[in-house]
């Protein structure tokens, strides 16, 4: 970005972050930072969220501009939503005082639909919807595509809270916390090797004997990755004494990786990618295994499916691809 505008010589700050923005291609939200002025841009596809809001500050008449990438970081300033960056729009606020001008058109919006199924806090709202209220129907359709016998319904938390709480709705089969997180240790998919993955997992999350034992399990992820983080929790969840254990998965398989900004694995290491549903069933150790299928994450999310990227689902990448280990 930097060079882009570099390369242009002399023009005002403005003009040179338009005319580095209408060169790039890909997925970005942005925030530029100058003595006196704020620039703030979405790319034309809109794939990530950007949203726009009011603080009112002591003392002064006119309220302070917030941006942020979800609407719970405003809750926590006590700052108020006001819109979303629209695609291809670059704002600003400097001494002057605000405008905005529309860089790229939008042909069409390519919002990534894994903000709603794992990235976003539930506490936000982006892309104008509730991320709790969509993984709850999530949940909710996942036990009507496939319901099962079951004595209670567990999440792996904190993802899979939400869309077992919908389950647990739908089905009727009582949720129980029968894993518990510690909350100080990151995450595990994107960590580079699997003898550090395995070991996250058993530091990370703890089954409740008490809740789990003699128990037939549905255990509830927000997504299966590579499986093998799967396969720790079902096996932690049996020695802890579950009868048996029904894997549920409140997305679809994942069977692409991400080029819009998300470090994902390679497409040969994503499991469904290379392995039949029976096989990964087999691996991870699950007496039955089921995803939500692509139309019934779409109508949970309850937006067109044209307006959102499932790329990582549906191998339709909204943009051209340059690179030959994809």
């Amino acid at each position: 970005m930097l060079h882009l505008i570099a390369r242009q010589g002399q023009v005002d700050i403005k003009t040179g972050i338009v005319n580095a923005l209408k060169k790039m291609q890909g997925a970005f939200s942005m925030v530029v930072l100058t003595n006196n002025a704020m620039f703030v841009a979405r790319d034309p596809y809109g794939f990530r969220p950007l949203v726009l809001g009011r603080r009112k500050v002591e003392g002064r008449e006119q309220a302070s501009t917030v941006v942020a990438s979800e609407t719970c970081a405003f809750d926590l300033i006590g700052a108020k939503y006001e819109r979303e960056i629209a695609p291809g729009e670059l704002y600003w606020i400097d001494e002057e005082g605000e405008g905005s001008v529309q860089f790229a058109e939008s042909t069409r919006t390519a919002h990534c639909v894994f903000e709603h199924v794992y990235f976003s806090r539930p506490d936000s709202k982006v892309f104008d919807r509730s991320v709790y209220e969509t993984r709850k129907q999530m949940g909710k359709v996942l036990s009507d595509e496939s319901g099962v016998e079951a004595d209670i319904v567990v999440p792996v938390p904190d993802s899979g809270v939400t869309s077992a709480i919908g389950y647990s709705e739908a089905s009727g089969i009582p949720f129980e916390l029968g894993i518990i997180r510690n909350h100080y240790i990151g995450r595990t998919f994107i960590q580079p090797s699997q003898s550090i993955r395995s070991f996250g997992v058993k530091i990370k999350l703890n089954p409740q004997r008490e809740i789990l034992a003699g128990k037939r399990v549905i255990v509830i992820d927000d997504s299966l990755v590579r499986g093998t983080t799967s396969q720790k929790i079902i096996n932690l969840v049996r020695q802890a004494g579950a009868k048996e254990v029904h894997f549920r998965v409140a997305s679809p398989p994942t069977t692409g990786g991400c080029y819009y900004g998300v470090d994902t694995p390679k497409r040969r290491s994503l499991i469904a990618a290379v392995k039949t549903q029976e096989e990964i069933r087999e691996f991870i150790g699950a007496d039955t295994l089921a995803y939500l299928s692509v139309e019934g994450m779409m109508k949970a999310v309850n937006a067109p499916y044209e307006s959102y990227c499932a790329a990582c689902f549906d191998g339709k990448y909204p943009t051209e691809l340059y690179g030959s280990d994809l």
